[in-house]
């Protein structure tokens, strides 16, 4: 599993202390089953509890997962200055996540290179059995 940040979704995260660590713990979670909600099509809500905050006062992300593949890190907002996200912004997300997933590992390394997107790390996918 690679995970990536979008770079708007870089410049958000480091502005409020949503670290690269917190970014992997929140994919081991999903890839363990803890999502806070599927919004379709690839699209998931998490929340990230950040340095001296519980999860209700947390972050939420918005992110594209596909199984033992990529996850890109799409979008971000604090509970208190947005309550959620609108059926129009869920669907450009989603959008957005299918684009990210369907790149060839050529287009990847081109958005790399470029800096459009940043690869986190790699994370191991673990058998549920």
């Amino acid at each position: 599993m690679r995970i990536f940040k979008l770079k708007r979704f870089s410049v958000w995260a480091k502005k409020h202390d949503l670290t690269d660590n917190l970014l992997q713990q929140a994919v081991k979670e999903i890839i363990g089953g803890k999502v806070d909600a599927n919004l379709g099509n690839n699209l998931y809500k998490k929340r990230i509890a950040t340095r001296g905050r519980g999860k209700s006062r947390s972050v939420r992300t918005l992110l594209t997962y596909s199984a033992n593949n990529r996850t890109f890190f799409l979008y971000a907002f604090e509970k208190n200055q947005q309550a959620n996200i609108t059926p129009k912004e869920t669907s450009a997300l989603q959008e957005l996540g299918r684009f990210y997933l369907k790149l060839s590992d050529v287009e990847l390394t081109v958005r790399l290179k470029n800096r459009a997107i940043i690869e986190i790390s790699k994370v191991k996918e673990q058998s549920h059995g």
